[in-house]
Protein backbone atom coordinates (compact mmCIF):
# COMPACT_ATOMS: atom_id res chain seq x y z
CA UNK A 1 0.00 0.00 0.00
CA UNK A 2 1.49 3.51 -0.90
CA UNK A 3 1.99 5.91 1.07
CA UNK A 4 -1.41 8.15 2.43
CA UNK A 5 -1.48 11.53 0.88
CA UNK A 6 -2.33 14.87 2.84
CA UNK A 7 -5.48 17.49 1.50
CA UNK A 8 -6.43 20.44 2.75
CA UNK A 9 -9.30 22.91 2.10
CA UNK A 10 -8.66 25.67 0.16
CA UNK A 11 -11.09 28.53 1.30
CA UNK A 12 -10.49 30.44 -1.55
CA UNK A 13 -11.02 28.21 -4.22
CA UNK A 14 -13.15 26.11 -2.34
CA UNK A 15 -11.66 22.92 -3.37
CA UNK A 16 -9.60 20.38 -1.87
CA UNK A 17 -5.68 20.65 -2.68
CA UNK A 18 -3.16 18.19 -2.45
CA UNK A 19 -0.17 18.81 0.48
CA UNK A 20 3.09 18.89 -1.49
CA UNK A 21 5.86 18.87 1.07
CA UNK A 22 9.43 19.55 -0.63
CA UNK A 23 12.17 17.23 -1.05
CA UNK A 24 14.75 19.83 0.90
CA UNK A 25 11.70 19.40 3.86
CA UNK A 26 11.18 15.71 4.19
CA UNK A 27 15.37 15.70 4.62
CA UNK A 28 15.37 17.54 7.59
CA UNK A 29 12.32 16.16 9.06
CA UNK A 30 14.36 12.84 8.29
CA UNK A 31 17.46 14.26 9.81
CA UNK A 32 15.74 15.31 12.89
CA UNK A 33 13.96 12.48 13.28
CA UNK A 34 17.00 10.24 13.67
CA UNK A 35 18.88 12.57 15.74
CA UNK A 36 16.13 12.14 18.36
CA UNK A 37 16.69 8.64 17.69
CA UNK A 38 20.02 8.50 18.40
CA UNK A 39 19.85 10.73 21.16
CA UNK A 40 17.33 8.75 22.79
CA UNK A 41 19.44 5.44 21.96
CA UNK A 42 22.81 6.81 23.46
CA UNK A 43 20.86 8.31 26.77
CA UNK A 44 19.06 5.00 27.05
CA UNK A 45 22.63 3.38 26.79
CA UNK A 46 24.04 5.10 28.96
CA UNK A 47 21.23 4.80 31.42
CA UNK A 48 21.54 1.34 31.32
CA UNK A 49 24.79 1.01 31.73
CA UNK A 50 24.71 3.02 34.81
CA UNK A 51 22.34 0.32 36.87
CA UNK A 52 22.87 -2.89 34.50
CA UNK A 53 26.46 -2.99 33.73
CA UNK A 54 28.14 -5.52 31.42
CA UNK A 55 30.11 -8.70 32.91
CA UNK A 56 32.74 -7.10 31.14
CA UNK A 57 32.37 -3.65 33.38
CA UNK A 58 31.67 -6.02 36.71
CA UNK A 59 34.37 -7.62 36.05
CA UNK A 60 36.21 -4.66 36.41
CA UNK A 61 34.55 -3.41 38.98
CA UNK A 62 35.75 -6.04 41.12
CA UNK A 63 39.00 -5.45 40.21
CA UNK A 64 39.12 -1.89 41.30
CA UNK A 65 37.28 -2.80 44.74
CA UNK A 66 40.19 -5.38 44.83
CA UNK A 67 42.90 -3.30 44.15
CA UNK A 68 41.65 -0.62 46.68
CA UNK A 69 41.69 -2.87 49.30
CA UNK A 70 45.07 -3.87 48.62
CA UNK A 71 46.06 -0.68 48.27
CA UNK A 72 44.87 0.36 51.91
CA UNK A 73 46.73 -2.53 52.80
CA UNK A 74 49.99 -1.51 51.17
CA UNK A 75 49.46 1.99 52.47
CA UNK A 76 48.77 0.84 56.23
CA UNK A 77 52.52 -1.28 55.60
CA UNK A 78 54.30 1.88 54.64
CA UNK A 79 52.77 3.82 57.67
CA UNK A 80 54.21 0.81 59.84
CA UNK A 81 57.77 0.74 57.60
CA UNK A 82 58.34 4.79 58.49
CA UNK A 83 57.24 4.35 62.42
CA UNK A 84 59.92 1.05 62.54
CA UNK A 85 62.41 3.40 60.56
CA UNK A 86 61.82 6.57 62.63
CA UNK A 87 61.81 4.11 65.41
CA UNK A 88 65.59 3.16 64.38
CA UNK A 89 66.70 6.41 63.83
CA UNK A 90 66.05 7.70 67.20
CA UNK A 91 67.93 4.66 68.68
CA UNK A 92 70.67 5.60 66.54
CA UNK A 93 70.96 9.06 67.35
CA UNK A 94 70.39 7.37 70.67
CA UNK A 95 74.01 5.67 70.02
CA UNK A 96 75.72 8.73 68.78
CA UNK A 97 75.37 11.07 71.84
CA UNK A 98 75.55 8.37 74.39
CA UNK A 99 78.25 6.18 72.74
CA UNK A 100 80.20 8.31 70.48
CA UNK A 101 79.02 11.96 71.39
CA UNK A 102 78.89 12.20 68.18
CA UNK A 103 75.98 14.21 66.16
CA UNK A 104 73.43 12.43 65.25
CA UNK A 105 71.45 12.92 61.77
CA UNK A 106 70.29 16.16 61.87
CA UNK A 107 66.35 16.19 61.93
CA UNK A 108 65.65 19.24 59.22
CA UNK A 109 67.40 16.60 56.77
CA UNK A 110 66.00 13.62 57.85
CA UNK A 111 62.31 15.51 58.26
CA UNK A 112 62.93 17.20 54.19
CA UNK A 113 61.00 16.50 51.42
CA UNK A 114 62.13 15.85 48.26
CA UNK A 115 61.67 18.66 46.78
CA UNK A 116 58.92 21.43 45.14
CA UNK A 117 59.52 19.79 41.49
CA UNK A 118 57.07 17.15 40.47
CA UNK A 119 59.02 13.99 40.54
CA UNK A 120 56.28 11.92 38.73
CA UNK A 121 54.69 13.91 36.04
CA UNK A 122 53.50 10.77 34.23
CA UNK A 123 50.59 9.87 37.05
CA UNK A 124 49.18 12.83 35.68
CA UNK A 125 47.86 10.45 33.33
CA UNK A 126 45.46 8.53 35.42
CA UNK A 127 42.14 10.78 35.75
CA UNK A 128 40.99 9.05 38.58
CA UNK A 129 43.98 7.28 40.62
CA UNK A 130 46.75 8.97 40.32
CA UNK A 131 46.32 10.77 43.46
CA UNK A 132 45.83 7.17 45.35
CA UNK A 133 49.43 6.44 43.65
CA UNK A 134 51.19 9.63 44.12
CA UNK A 135 50.56 9.51 47.50
CA UNK A 136 52.05 6.00 47.68
CA UNK A 137 54.99 6.26 45.34
CA UNK A 138 55.71 9.49 47.19
CA UNK A 139 55.97 7.55 50.60
CA UNK A 140 58.08 5.07 48.67
CA UNK A 141 60.91 7.76 47.73
CA UNK A 142 60.45 9.38 51.29
CA UNK A 143 61.38 5.87 52.60
CA UNK A 144 63.82 5.02 50.20
CA UNK A 145 65.70 8.74 51.00
CA UNK A 146 65.43 7.95 54.87
CA UNK A 147 66.83 4.73 54.17
CA UNK A 148 69.72 5.72 52.58
CA UNK A 149 70.67 8.30 55.27
CA UNK A 150 70.04 6.15 57.85
CA UNK A 151 72.72 3.29 55.71
CA UNK A 152 75.38 6.00 55.31
CA UNK A 153 74.78 6.92 59.51
CA UNK A 154 74.66 2.59 60.39
CA UNK A 155 78.22 2.94 58.54
CA UNK A 156 79.48 5.96 60.62
CA UNK A 157 78.57 4.19 63.55
CA UNK A 158 80.68 1.25 62.07
CA UNK A 159 83.82 2.86 61.45
CA UNK A 160 83.12 4.78 64.78
CA UNK A 161 82.95 1.68 66.91
CA UNK A 162 85.51 0.40 65.18
CA UNK A 163 87.92 3.01 65.88
CA UNK A 164 86.49 2.86 69.61
CA UNK A 165 87.54 -0.71 69.59
CA UNK A 166 91.19 0.11 68.12
CA UNK A 167 91.46 2.85 70.64
CA UNK A 168 89.75 0.73 73.80
CA UNK A 169 92.78 -1.48 72.88
CA UNK A 170 95.41 1.08 72.02
CA UNK A 171 95.02 3.09 75.39
CA UNK A 172 96.89 1.47 78.54
CA UNK A 173 94.35 -0.14 81.03
CA UNK A 174 96.43 -3.52 82.44
CA UNK A 175 99.30 -3.39 84.70
CA UNK A 176 102.81 -4.15 83.42
CA UNK A 177 103.43 -7.11 85.72
CA UNK A 178 101.10 -9.40 87.09
CA UNK A 179 99.72 -9.00 90.19
CA UNK A 180 100.64 -12.76 91.30
CA UNK A 181 104.70 -11.99 90.44
CA UNK A 182 104.56 -9.23 92.24
CA UNK A 183 107.08 -9.11 95.67
CA UNK A 184 105.21 -7.04 97.69
CA UNK A 185 101.76 -6.16 97.81
CA UNK A 186 99.73 -3.58 95.85
CA UNK A 187 99.12 -1.94 98.86
CA UNK A 188 102.17 -0.63 99.51
CA UNK A 189 103.65 0.70 95.78
CA UNK A 190 105.46 3.20 95.22
CA UNK A 191 103.38 6.23 93.44
CA UNK A 192 103.22 9.15 91.08
CA UNK A 193 103.98 12.35 92.49
CA UNK A 194 106.98 13.61 95.10
CA UNK A 195 108.61 11.06 96.77
CA UNK A 196 111.80 10.53 98.78
CA UNK A 197 114.50 9.52 96.72
CA UNK A 198 116.34 6.40 97.33
CA UNK A 199 119.90 7.62 96.31
CA UNK A 200 119.74 11.33 96.62
CA UNK A 201 117.68 11.54 99.49
CA UNK A 202 115.73 14.45 98.63
CA UNK A 203 112.11 15.06 97.91
CA UNK A 204 111.94 14.78 93.92
CA UNK A 205 108.95 14.06 91.67
CA UNK A 206 108.14 10.68 91.03
CA UNK A 207 106.77 10.37 87.33
CA UNK A 208 105.71 6.93 87.59
CA UNK A 209 104.77 3.87 89.60
CA UNK A 210 107.05 1.56 90.84
CA UNK A 211 106.26 -2.40 91.28
CA UNK A 212 108.36 -4.61 92.96
CA UNK A 213 109.46 -7.83 91.23
CA UNK A 214 111.91 -10.64 90.98
CA UNK A 215 114.67 -9.78 88.50
CA UNK A 216 113.50 -12.04 85.10
CA UNK A 217 109.71 -11.46 86.10
CA UNK A 218 107.72 -10.55 82.36
CA UNK A 219 106.80 -7.38 81.86
CA UNK A 220 103.96 -6.70 79.31
CA UNK A 221 102.84 -3.92 77.35
CA UNK A 222 99.62 -2.14 78.48
CA UNK A 223 98.01 -1.16 75.55
CA UNK A 224 98.41 -1.98 71.55
CA UNK A 225 101.27 0.48 69.97
CA UNK A 226 104.94 0.82 68.19
CA UNK A 227 107.94 0.50 70.00
CA UNK A 228 109.97 3.87 69.87
CA UNK A 229 112.82 2.93 71.74
CA UNK A 230 114.27 0.09 73.04
CA UNK A 231 117.81 0.57 74.59
CA UNK A 232 119.66 2.51 77.11
CA UNK A 233 118.01 5.47 78.39
CA UNK A 234 120.37 7.85 81.09
CA UNK A 235 118.98 7.07 84.83
CA UNK A 236 115.97 4.67 83.78
CA UNK A 237 118.69 1.46 82.46
CA UNK A 238 117.07 -0.50 79.57
CA UNK A 239 114.58 1.01 78.91
CA UNK A 240 111.56 0.78 76.52
CA UNK A 241 109.07 3.14 75.20
CA UNK A 242 105.88 2.48 73.52
CA UNK A 243 103.74 4.99 71.64
CA UNK A 244 99.80 3.61 71.65
CA UNK A 245 98.61 6.81 69.84
CA UNK A 246 95.35 9.22 70.88
CA UNK A 247 98.44 10.73 72.63
CA UNK A 248 99.74 7.82 74.60
CA UNK A 249 102.74 6.46 75.30
CA UNK A 250 104.07 4.10 78.15
CA UNK A 251 107.53 3.85 79.70
CA UNK A 252 109.15 0.66 80.92
CA UNK A 253 112.41 1.21 82.99
CA UNK A 254 114.80 -0.79 85.17
CA UNK A 255 114.53 -3.66 82.80
CA UNK A 256 117.32 -6.67 82.81
CA UNK A 257 116.28 -7.88 79.07
CA UNK A 258 114.19 -6.21 76.57
CA UNK A 259 112.39 -8.88 73.88
CA UNK A 260 111.50 -6.06 71.54
CA UNK A 261 112.95 -3.74 69.29
CA UNK A 262 112.90 -0.30 67.94
CA UNK A 263 109.96 0.18 65.11
CA UNK A 264 108.14 -3.02 66.29
CA UNK A 265 104.57 -3.37 66.42
CA UNK A 266 103.58 -4.76 69.24
CA UNK A 267 99.84 -5.84 71.28
CA UNK A 268 98.36 -5.50 74.73
CA UNK A 269 99.77 -8.17 77.28
CA UNK A 270 102.88 -9.10 74.79
CA UNK A 271 105.70 -9.73 76.61
CA UNK A 272 108.21 -6.70 76.11
CA UNK A 273 110.93 -7.60 78.09
CA UNK A 274 112.48 -8.74 81.57
CA UNK A 275 112.46 -6.75 85.23
CA UNK A 276 115.45 -6.12 86.13
CA UNK A 277 117.96 -3.82 88.39
CA UNK A 278 120.22 -1.47 85.59
CA UNK A 279 120.26 2.23 85.85
CA UNK A 280 119.78 4.59 88.71
CA UNK A 281 117.75 1.63 90.52
CA UNK A 282 118.33 0.43 94.21
CA UNK A 283 115.87 -3.01 94.16
CA UNK A 284 114.49 -5.15 90.95
CA UNK A 285 111.36 -3.28 90.35
CA UNK A 286 109.75 -1.87 87.39
CA UNK A 287 109.41 1.59 86.95
CA UNK A 288 106.07 2.56 84.71
CA UNK A 289 105.02 5.75 83.45
CA UNK A 290 102.26 7.19 81.20
CA UNK A 291 102.52 9.90 79.30
CA UNK A 292 100.05 12.34 77.72
CA UNK A 293 101.15 14.56 75.07
CA UNK A 294 103.67 14.43 76.17
CA UNK A 295 103.69 14.92 79.90
CA UNK A 296 103.83 12.42 82.63
CA UNK A 297 100.46 11.16 84.27
CA UNK A 298 99.07 8.63 87.10
CA UNK A 299 99.85 5.39 85.71
CA UNK A 300 98.02 4.05 88.78
CA UNK A 301 94.92 5.25 86.98
CA UNK A 302 95.56 2.99 84.05
CA UNK A 303 95.67 -0.46 85.98
CA UNK A 304 92.73 -1.42 86.28
CA UNK A 305 92.71 -4.92 85.36
CA UNK A 306 91.11 -7.81 87.50
CA UNK A 307 90.41 -5.17 90.16
CA UNK A 308 86.66 -4.43 91.78
CA UNK A 309 86.18 -0.47 91.90
CA UNK A 310 86.65 -0.96 95.69
CA UNK A 311 89.92 -2.66 95.52
CA UNK A 312 90.86 0.34 92.20
CA UNK A 313 89.89 2.48 94.72
CA UNK A 314 91.98 1.30 97.30
CA UNK A 315 95.00 0.88 95.18
CA UNK A 316 94.74 4.50 94.06
CA UNK A 317 94.62 5.81 97.62
CA UNK A 318 97.55 3.35 99.15
CA UNK A 319 99.77 4.47 95.68
CA UNK A 320 99.21 8.30 96.35
CA UNK A 321 100.60 7.68 100.15
CA UNK A 322 104.34 10.18 100.46
CA UNK A 323 106.79 7.24 100.64
CA UNK A 324 110.30 6.47 99.45
CA UNK A 325 110.18 5.58 95.87
CA UNK A 326 113.07 2.83 94.09
CA UNK A 327 114.21 4.80 91.61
Amino acid sequence: MGRKEKFVYNIHTLTYEKVVVPFKTRIWQAFGFFSVVLVTSVALLALLYSYFPSPREQELIREIKQMEYKYSQLDGQLDMMSKVLHNIQDRDANVHRAVFGMDPIDQDVWNSGIGDHEEHPELTAFKYGGTFIRGAVEKIDELSRQLSLQSKSLDTIQQLANNQQKMLASIPSVKPVREDKLQKSMNILSGFGYRIHPVYKIKKFHEGVDFPARIGTAIQSTGDGVVVEAGWHHGYGNCVRISHGYGYETWYAHMNKMTVRAGERITKGQKIGEVGDTGLSTAPHLHYEVHYKGNPINPINFCMDNLTPQEYQQMVTNANKANQSLD
